[in-house]
């Protein structure tokens, strides 16, 4: 049985969409006559869930560069407070949502759009994705012993067909691509991850606001503990029990524990050393405010390797994972620090201190390479102002 202390995994139930029916699927088709808004673009984030990830850097950058651009967002209801205010936004299944991506120039998402989204002629669809894949993706996964049977593969490509564009953070990413979305036609944009400009140009005056935002002391170290999701059943084993590397640890330390996105119930474990963060809406805030890094097998990894801090990979159930999941490397041959296989391994690592700068060196060097603040740029000066850039 898990202990009481670990995060529970319960995949969070999808809403209802809103005015679905033959009125909203007449309105859409009426807007697919009408002519395209040239000053248009709509972004979406993690299915509607907010104002985040690459989206949001290019949405951001686009504003500064694109010359009387209109951006509009797709927040599902309930979201309204990771908004800022003036940001425009539609609520997904509405009139006014199939209005936007009828007539946009631009669509821009880091995962794909619905299946009943029809992408007319001149408009252009990028995927930003949300992350350098450890894990296999896409028709890579296909064989996987823990994938649900029942995924359509077809409706999938066709889905990623709409492609015009895909980000990706390093060359690493673009040939995982090649084989997880066999046969398409998008352009890849080795860019960098727009999302990490703010991770590679950060002062410590950003640093600082960042561990104050959180409540940070100078005298306390912050580590940020976010462990990844699994498609398949565990025992919660592989997940650290907080409070007992909480209590061994002291109050000088303290835990900022982030579940994954798909995951419905916060942490159980308690006390003032230990703060769920989950529903913190900059994962990158997270990342400045952070003296290091304890994950498993979570994207946060490549990203959090842009600050050349400690990063502890905690690879309890490595093989399992491996097996059921897949992965596109063996981790632990090529880690971007300590490998720990127990609590008490991850309390001496974060105790003592333990790093291995050498390690992390080598994972920078492979996968942050083109992490040097101008990435959103690069991708906005491609898509909308049609510039061919290098890196």
């Amino acid at each position: 049985m898990p202990r009481p202390s670990l995060l529970r995994r319960v995949r969070r139930a999808a809403p209802a969409p809103a005015g679905s029916g033959d009125e909203l699927r007449r309105h859409y088709r009426a807007r697919l006559a009408d002519p395209l808004d040239e000053n248009l673009a709509v972004f979406a984030a993690y299915w509607n869930r907010g104002y985040a990830c690459n989206p949001r850097a290019v949405y951001e950058k686009a504003l500064e560069l694109v010359p009387g651009l209109r951006g509009v967002w797709v927040v599902r209801a309930g979201e309204e407070h990771s908004i800022p205010a003036h940001v425009e936004t539609v609520r997904p299944a509405t009139p006014e949502y199939f209005e936007a991506v009828a007539r946009a120039r631009w669509l821009i998402n880091n995962v794909n759009w619905p299946n009943n989204l029809v992408k007319r002629e001149g408009q252009t669809h990028v995927m930003t994705h949300h992350g350098t894949p450890l894990k296999k993706m896409g028709l890579d996964v296909r064989d996987a012993p823990g994938r649900e049977k029942s995924d359509d593969f077809d409706a999938f490509l066709r889905r990623c067909g709409r492609w015009d564009f895909s980000v990706a953070a390093n060359a690493f990413s673009t040939q995982a691509w090649a084989t997880a979305y066999p046969g398409l036609s998008f352009e890849s944009l080795e860019t960098g991850y727009p999302r990490n400009d703010v991770l590679a140009a950060a002062t410590a005056q950003d640093v600082a606001r960042a561990r104050e935002a959180l409540g940070l002391t100078d005298d306390q170290t912050a580590v940020l503990y976010a462990p990844t999701h699994r498609e398949f059943e565990t025992d919660g084993g592989e997940l650290l029990d907080l409070g007992a590397v909480a209590a061994a640890l002291g109050p000088g330390h303290v835990l900022l524990a982030r579940q994954h996105y798909l995951e419905h119930e916060g942490w159980s474990a308690g006390g003032g050393s230990i703060r769920d963060v989950s529903a913190h809406p900059s994962v990158e805030e997270l990342c400045l405010a952070a003296d290091s890094l304890v994950t498993d097998y979570s994207s946060i990894m490549f990203d959090y390797a842009v600050l050349d801090r400690p990063i502890i990979i905690h690879a309890a159930d490595w093989e399992a994972y491996r097996l059921k999941r897949g992965t596109y490397f063996d981790l632990l041959s090529e880690p971007p620090g300590i490998v720990t296989r127990s609590a008490a391994e991850v309390v001496q690592a974060l105790g003592s201190g333990t790093d291995d700068p050498g390690l992390r060196a080598a994972f920078r060097e492979r996968f942050c390479s083109l992490e040097d603040g101008d990435a959103a740029a690069r991708v906005v000066r491609r898509v909308f102002l049609g510039e061919r850039v290098a890196a």
